[in-house]
């Protein structure tokens, strides 16, 4: 219940992709990783070290002396939502309410009829510049009324709502102002309302993570698609022994819109970070080209689990099961990374272990969705396999996933990052 318990405190305190990155930096800095800001000179050896882009992605890593090669995890730090615009407050029939717009691909109906809140950073002027703000109302700030059945007799037979009409929130019934609005933000973030320059805020479901079942069998929260991922992979890159290469954890932002941002997993973040690490160690350019080709990515996005009510929109093979291991996940059309060489790399480490793990792929009339490592391997290519961890309800406002498969993915991570990958050429041999 430990692990669970870390868990569940990360994804309560991560609400935004912001305060991902936020809680992470925590973690990597009580650990003894030193803060290397883009924008300075790093003057690096041996040790450990982070980095951060836009506040909402981050690139750690531990550099040994030994074999030249990056080891490398990648998640990402966002979740289906909905973006509140510039200018938000819409007055309408007493109401005051919040003008959003749709982040990333969510079911919207599990975001109405519950306690929302709002969450994000704010660009904020004081006397000594332009500062970022991060800001979590904890409060049941906002909610999003369902039309009642008597007006919408088809509701329960298929409904398509419309963003701009149907997911408002409601801010107010009537007693509050626009004003009151911005001297609420200011409040909070304990500053003027004319200081408040400009925000990236978005809705928060206000319901707790959970440990769910008489037997405690099942994790329940919003977010966890990726910050499960985010969370075990961060565990596995800190725990492990590392003697012998450069391990890397990286969390990307705006995964679910395409990841074609600055901060995403198609930027420069990944190649510019590995290229400075390696002019650092004063090393060549040849020098790394040769550490690419050696190297490996654990891509970590979570993965489908076989539907309790639904098993037939799942292959008939390849489906895993929620607290039988992490799924490596497979695409003949390179929507994942993972292929023959991959997969027998990975699947050697966690046998060696004895770290259970299951394979997933579509059904071939069903078309999935792609994440990171194919992504990023479009900047910087290397072996790459596709992971996640089985959840049910993905992009629901609030998913479920296994209890047991976080210290299993924990587990795996650590293994990952423990083993020295040898790539020459296409042989590999695994030293741990």
């Amino acid at each position: 219940m430990e692990i669970l318990r870390g868990l569940m405190n990360f994804l309560d305190s991560s609400v935004t992709m912001f305060h991902a990155i936020n809680e992470c930096e925590k973690v990597l800095q009580n650990c003894g990783y030193i803060y290397l800001p883009e924008n300075e000179k790093w003057n690096i050896r041996a040790g450990k070290y982070y980095t951060k882009r836009n506040s909402s992605s981050l690139i750690a890593f531990d550099i040994a002396n030994g074999d030249y090669h990056f080891q490398i995890s990648a998640a990402h730090s966002d979740s289906p939502t909905f973006k509140l615009k510039d200018r938000p407050i819409i007055e309408s029939n007493g109401y005051l309410k919040l003008n959003v717009e749709a982040y990333g691909g969510m079911i919207d109906a599990t975001w109405l009829d519950k306690p929302l809140t709002l969450a994000g950073r704010v660009m904020v002027d004081t006397k000594d510049g332009i500062e970022t703000r991060l800001l979590h109302i904890d409060k049941d700030l906002l909610i999003i009324p369902n039309v009642p059945i008597h007006f919408n007799r088809e509701i329960n037979k298929g409904f398509a709502f419309n963003n701009q009409v149907d997911m408002l929130p409601v801010f107010s019934a009537g007693n509050l102002s626009e004003d009151d609005f911005y001297k609420m933000l200011a409040k909070e973030l304990g500053v003027k309302p004319e200081a408040i320059l400009a925000k990236d805020l978005y809705l928060v479901n206000r319901q707790k993570a959970a440990v769910i079942g008489y037997d405690n069998e099942l994790i329940s929260s919003g977010r966890l698609d990726d910050l499960e991922c985010v969370y075990t992979s961060l565990l596995g890159f800190i725990e492990a022994m590392n003697n012998d290469h450069i391990n890397v954890f990286a969390v990307f932002d705006n995964e679910e819109v395409g990841s074609v941002t600055k901060q995403g997993a198609m930027s420069t973040f990944l190649v510019s970070t590995l290229n400075r690490i390696n002019k650092a160690l004063g090393k060549s350019d040849e020098d790394y080209y040769r550490a690419i080709a050696k190297s490996m990515l654990i891509s970590c996005d979570n993965a489908h689990a076989i539907h309790p009510n639904h098993p037939e929109l799942f292959d008939v093979k390849n489906r895993p099961v929620l607290n039988k291991g992490i799924a490596i996940k497979e695409s003949a059309n390179q929507k994942y990374t993972t292929d023959a060489f991959s997969r027998a790399v990975l699947k050697k480490i966690l046998d060696n272990k004895n770290i259970p793990y299951q394979t997933f792929a579509n059904r071939s009339d069903i078309i999935g969705g792609s994440t990171l490592g194919n992504l990023s391997n479009t900047e910087v290519s290397m072996n790459a396999v596709d992971i996640g961890l089985p959840q049910l309800a993905m992009h629901s406002a609030y998913e479920t996933a296994g209890a047991k498969d976080v210290e299993y993915a924990i587990e795996a991570l650590r293994a990952f990052f423990e083993t020295n990958i040898d790539i020459k050429d296409d042989k590999v041999s695994l030293e741990a």
